[in-house]
C-alpha cells in the first residue's frame, strides 16, 4: 500500500493499520509506504496559528509517525501509472502499489492580483507575501513577523482571521482587508460575525469588510528582489506594508488524480467505500468529495482515514459522511491584556422558515449561543465566547438524537441541559 501526501489524513489511516497490525488483526499485515511533499514529519495543521503567535513550538505541531510505516519526506509524486501500478517521484523513483491511497490535501487559492506574479512566467512571489496553509509558510512569516512591522492579511475566513490574531500576538500592526460584509460569513450569523470582528479589535487588528484588494505594490530591495510595499485597494487607496498574508481559501490538489484519469468535480470523486472511479485507488482528507460534499476540515479528514481503515480491513461498514465541528480559539499575547475567546459552529446554522431559533447573548461577557432545531432534531449552532454546552450538543448534533421534551432554552444553558 502506498499513501500520497504525508499530512494528517495520512497519519492518522497509517496509525490505525499500525495499531490494527500490532493487535493481529485479521488481514492487517500491510506493506506501508507514505509519501510526503513537505521536509517535515505529519503535523496537526489546527495549531499552526498558535505557533505563529509564539504560544507554542513547532514541535508541538507532530504527529505520531508509526514506526511500521516508511516514510519518504521531501518527495513529491508527479505521476500514476494505473497501468503498471506506479507511482513516478521527483527524485526519479517509482514506487509500486497494489492500493493507493491519494491524501494529497490542498493548495491555498492565490487570487490573480496584480504583481503577484510578474510577466514572463517567474511563479515566485515577492518577499514578504506568503500564504498560510503548511508549517513552511508559519517559518517564513514568522520569520518577519518582528513586533513593529506592519502587515495586511487579505480574506477573512478561518485562515486569514487566526493568521491576523496570530502576527497581532507578535506585536505586529495588523490589518485585515475583507471583501465581505462580515467575517466568517459562510460559517456565521451577522450577530455573531460582529462579536468576532469586535474581539479581533480589542486585540489590535484592524478590520475592513467590503474592501476589495486590486493588486500589490512592489519594490526592489537591496538584493534585487522583487518585495511588496503596499496593498493596492479598488476604491484607489493604498495599504504600505511589508507583510501581506494571502488567506482566500483553499483548493483541494486534484492534478495528480485529474491527469490520471480519475473522476474529479470540485475534488476526487470518491464512493461510500472512499474509493475512486480506479477500485484500486482511494482517496481522504481535503483532496476528497464524497456525496457532492469537499469537507476541507481536519476532523472530516480524521473521519476519513478512520472509515478507509476499516474498509482496507475488511469491515463492510460504509462512509456516510461527516458531522464536522468548527471549533477556533483566539487568545491574547501571553502576558498582555484582553480575554480569550473561543468559537464553535456546526450544522446548519441558516434555519428554514419552519425551523425553531433559540438565542441566548450576554453582550457584557461578549458572549453569544444559538441553536436551531427541525422538529425533534438539533440541526446547527454557533457559540461564541462561552462553550460550556459545546460537548452536550456537539454529541447530541453528531448522533443525530431526538432531543427531550425539556423548553428548548435548556439547550444552551451552560451545561448543555440535555
Amino acid at each position: 500500500m502506498v499513501v500520497i501526501g504525508g499530512g494528517m489524513a495520512a497519519a492518522r489511516l497509517a496509525g490505525q493499520l499500525s495499531a490494527a497490525g500490532a493487535a493481529g488483526a485479521a488481514g492487517a499485515a500491510v506493506d506501508l509506504t507514505v509519501i510526503g511533499e513537505e521536509p517535515y514529519g505529519p503535523y496537526n495543521r489546527v495549531l499552526l496559528a498558535e505557533v505563529l503567535a509564539g504560544r507554542y513550538g513547532p514541535e508541538v505541531t507532530a504527529l505520531p509517525e508509526p514506526s511500521a510505516a516508511r516514510w519518504s519526506r521531501g518527495v513529491r509524486a508527479v505521476r500514476l501509472d494505473r497501468a503498471e501500478r506506479l507511482v513516478l517521484c521527483d527524485d526519479g523513483s517509482s514506487v509500486p502499489y497494489d492500493t493507493l491511497v491519494l491524501a494529497t490535501g490542498s493548495n491555498p487559492v492565490l487570487p490573480p492580483l496584480r504583481g503577484l506574479f510578474p510577466a514572463g512566467g517567474d511563479r515566485e512571489p515577492p518577499r514578504g507575501v506568503h500564504p498560510f496553509r503548511t508549517l513552511s509558510d508559519c517559518r517564513a512569516l514568522a520569520e518577519e513577523a518582528r513586533p513593529g512591522t506592519r502587515a495586511v492579511v487579505v480574506g477573512g475566513g478561518l485562515l486569514g482571521v487566526s493568521a491576523a490574531r496570530a502576527l497581532a500576538g507578535r506585536g505586529v500592526h495588523t490589518l485585515l482587508a475583507h471583501q465581505g460584509e462580515r467575517l466568517l460569513e459562510r460559517r456565521l450569523d451577522p450577530r455573531a460575525s460582529a462579536l468576532l470582528r469586535d474581539h479581533l479589535e480589542d486585540l489590535g487588528v484592524e478590520v475592513h469588510t467590503e474592501c476589495r484588494v486590486r493588486g500589490l505594490e512592489v519594490r526592489t530591495d537591496g538584493t534585487g528582489r522583487r518585495a511588496v510595499s503596499a496593498v493596492a485597494l479598488a476604491d484607489g487607496h493604498r495599504l504600505e506594508t511589508e507583510i501581506a498574508v494571502v488567506a482566500c481559501g483553499v483548493r483541494p490538489r486534484v492534478g495528480l488524480a485529474r491527469a490520471a484519469g480519475l473522476e474529479v468535480r470540485e475534488g476526487i470523486v470518491v464512493d461510500d467505500g472512499l474509493r475512486t472511479s480506479d477500485p484500486r485507488i482511494h482517496a481522504v482528507g481535503d483532496c476528497a468529495e464524497h456525496g457532492g460534499v469537499v469537507y476541507g476540515l481536519a476532523g472530516a479528514a480524521q473521519d476519513q482515514a478512520d472509515a478507509l481503515a476499516r474498509v482496507l480491513l475488511g469491515d463492510a461498514a460504509a462512509y456516510t459522511g461527516t458531522r464536522a465541528l468548527t471549533r477556533l480559539t483566539l487568545a491574547p499575547p501571553t502576558g498582555g491584556p484582553g480575554r480569550t475567546l473561543d468559537l464553535a459552529v456546526f450544522g446548519e446554522t441558516v434555519p428554514r422558515p419552519e425551523d425553531d431559533v433559540v438565542h441566548l447573548a450576554d453582550a457584557t461577557r461578549g458572549t453569544y449561543r444559538k441553536v436551531v432545531v427541525r422538529g425533534d432534531r438539533l440541526v446547527g449552532g454557533i457559540l461564541l465566547g462561552d462553550l460550556g454546552a459545546v460537548g452536550t450538543l456537539a454529541r447530541t448534533w453528531e448522533g443525530d438524537e431526538p432531543l427531550p421534551s425539556a423548553p428548548l432554552l435548556h439547550l444552551i444553558a451552560n451545561d448543555g441541559g440535555l
